[in-house]
């Protein structure tokens, strides 16, 4: 116990007493080497030397990996080894870390050198259970180039995308480190349309362009349509057969060409033009004497509801615009008077998660069906999904599968199929046609958390409290990528529009952007403070992203700005002067403007945010780009907390 203490405090030394070229690469081996010191001493009956050991070293790590400290504060004994799924998941597999050559020669050099003061045990727990990978610094990328660290560009907080457990070749679901590093395909591409509904879509848009020829300089409709269709090559593309779906209604071929209308007329965005970040307003609606009850928010696709989830076990609907929520004849509201706000009682727990099922504004043709959204999805704490109807206000369906609380769901794309996850460790997928779950995706070992759609819908993504996104294939079920790299939990999850990049964020304040094809990490964005960024939505170019958060801020971000240059401490403010308008909201709400004054960010923020939205004591629970590339933002005002 003695030899492994002095051995790791010879190894902290080291680290401190190394260049500054080097010193953040050996600082990453100071935390695995920690944890596997801690079980190493707990496996062999060192109880007491366990806990010594933990409170001498772990003040050092309680900012960077909380949770796992937590968990590893009580873990002295072989039986709390064998029953800690912490210490389970660093045992079963090998902490990966990449070291530059010289780094690994150096580090050896001081092993040998030291062997008879301790470091011999160091040795044997960096052979049993580190994987370090020696590489060229080239190879590392712009975020780890000699010329980022003398710019103080490198950070010791920042995980390498490749890095932590498992260890696995980058963006492989294989968790075996010797697995090869060949990534299955993807098919990126967007769904093609059914046959038969392209007929229809393709003859209401022509008669649209007729009654409403296109202004100049506009394209027509059909124009439009097909310039869709030819950016989106069929060789890219999942087949139908891949994603099933039920015939398509008059009501899905009146949602598509209401899409079409909006792609054309959408306010176009590009991430910066000559250096000032785009003008994109906000509408922020915000929800007063919530008394901190709200639990999640979504915004529904016609722009006319808003659904809050709430501790109290009910969700709460209100109209947008002020007035009257549709009602079906049987049920009218008390009193037979219209009312702009419905409370949807029938969970046994507080609800985590709302989901609107997909849906536009309807079309101005006079023929057109309504397209307004029909359905709402929630999930609670009493482990059940239900599905509600928007006519009723009362529950259709109770879906039952999971066996513990359900943290997440989300409708598909295209509707009929929806994800769902929670704290048993699985994922599930679901259709609105059978009340049993269709697919079950396992393989995070611990509550998954959050789930997301690829916009085609054949793929499905769930992040997981071990802090591991993974991708799957919806239709075999199994794992197709998976990205590792974030240091606090993971708490949000959105797929671009064009299907090529995903982004996730956490609690530490960091948007980590992942290329799906090569499962490689894009970059990492920084801006937002600790405590969890909860919503991310893209720009219908996938250029912008738009982020919203418990610091009670909502901020924009350039998507193709490369990462890496500094992560040096900018001003949030954008140079352009843009606004959120202030819009009044239900339930007593108040509308919060987005200003863009100068506002000091909690670690800096990386160059690539374009600017930043402050609100007044209001954490933003859900962000939203619409089809015409506007952004709602949904918030709850909380003077007593902050």
């Amino acid at each position: 116990m003695e030899l492994l203490t002095k051995g790791y405090e010879q190894f902290r030394s080291f680290v401190d007493d190394s260049l500054e070229v080097y010193r953040p690469e050996f600082t990453r081996l100071l935390w695995p080497l920690f944890v596997y010191s801690v079980l190493r001493l707990a496996d062999d009956y060192y109880d007491k030397g366990a806990g010594t050991f933990f409170k001498q070293f772990s003040s050092a790590f309680s900012t960077t990996h909380p949770d796992d400290v937590r968990a590893l504060s009580t873990v002295n004994q072989p039986s709390h080894v064998e029953t800690s799924p912490t210490a389970q998941v660093y045992l079963r597999n090998k902490y990966k870390v990449t070291l530059t050559n010289t780094a690994q020669t150096l580090l050896y050099q001081f092993l040998e050198a030291k062997e008879a003061e301790g470091t011999k045990k160091i040795t044997e727990l960096l052979n049993k259970h580190i994987n370090i990978v020696s590489v060229d610094r080239a190879q590392l990328g712009n975020e780890r180039s000699l010329s980022a660290l003398l710019a103080g560009g490198e950070t010791s907080d920042v995980m390498p995308e490749d890095e932590g457990i498992p260890g696995h070749n980058p963006g492989s679901a294989n968790t075996d480190p010797n697995a090869p590093s060949t990534l299955p395909k993807l098919r990126l591409g967007r769904l093609p349309t059914d046959a038969d509904a392209m007929e229809d879509i393709r003859g209401e848009l022509e008669d649209e362009d007729k009654r409403n020829p296109p202004e100049a300089g506009l394209n027509s409709l059909t124009e439009e349509l097909d310039r869709r269709i030819k950016r989106e090559p069929i060789e890219d593309a999942p087949s139908r057969d891949q994603v099933p779906l039920p015939p398509p209604l008059a009501r899905d071929v009146a949602m598509e060409v209401q899409k079409i209308r909006e792609l054309r007329d959408r306010f176009k965005i590009d991430p910066r033009t000559g250096g000032v970040g785009p003008g994109i307003s906000v509408i922020m609606y915000t929800f007063h004497n919530t008394h901190d009850n709200i639990t999640c928010l979504d915004f529904s696709g016609d722009l006319l509801m808003v659904a809050a989830g709430t501790s109290q076990h009910y969700i709460r609907i209100w109209s947008l615009d002020g007035k009257p929520l549709p009602s079906h004849p049987d049920f009218p509201p008390a009193d037979n008077k219209p009312v702009a706000s419905r409370k949807l009682i029938g969970h046994f727990g507080p609800i985590y998660s709302v989901s609107f099922v997909p849906s536009t504004t309807k079309p101005s043709y006079s023929h057109a069906p309504d397209t307004r959204p029909r359905t709402l999805l929630s999930c609670s704490e009493d482990r059940t999904i239900r599905l509600w109807s928007l006519e009723t206000y009362a529950p259709l369906v109770i879906y039952k599968g999971h066996n513990q609380p359900v943290w997440d769901v989300r409708w598909s794309p295209m509707g009929h199929y929806f994800l769902s996850c929670g704290r048993d460790r699985t994922a599930r997928l679901w259709s609105t046609d059978s009340v049993s779950s269709l697919r079950l995706f396992v393989g995070h070992d611990g509550d998954v958390e959050h789930v997301a759609w690829h916009p085609n819908g054949a793929y499905a993504f769930t992040a997981g409290a071990e802090r591991s996104v993974r991708a799957w294939d919806v239709q075999k079920g199994t794992a197709v990528r998976m990205f590792t790299g974030h240091l606090g939990n993971i708490t949000a999850l959105e797929c671009a529009p064009n299907g090529k990049v995903l982004a996730s964020a956490d609690d530490s304040g960091c948007i980590f952007l992942w290329d799906l094809e090569t499962g490689r990490r894009i970059k990492r964005m920084r801006g937002h403070g600790k405590g969890g960024i909860w919503s991310l939505a893209f720009a219908m170019e996938s250029t912008v992203l738009v982020s919203g958060g418990a610091d009670c801020t909502v901020r924009v971000w350039d998507v193709e700005q490369k990462g890496g240059d500094a992560t040096k401490a900018v001003d949030g403010a954008a140079k352009d002067g843009t606004v959120g308008t202030g819009v009044g909201a239900a339930a007593g709400a108040a509308g919060v403007v987005g200003t863009q004054k100068k506002k000091k960010d909690a670690g800096g923020a990386t160059p690539d945010q374009i600017s930043v939205f402050p609100t007044k004591q209001s954490p933003v629970y859900k962000v939203m780009f619409t089809h015409s590339n506007l952004v709602l933002s949904g918030s709850a005002y909380l003077p007593d907390r902050y």
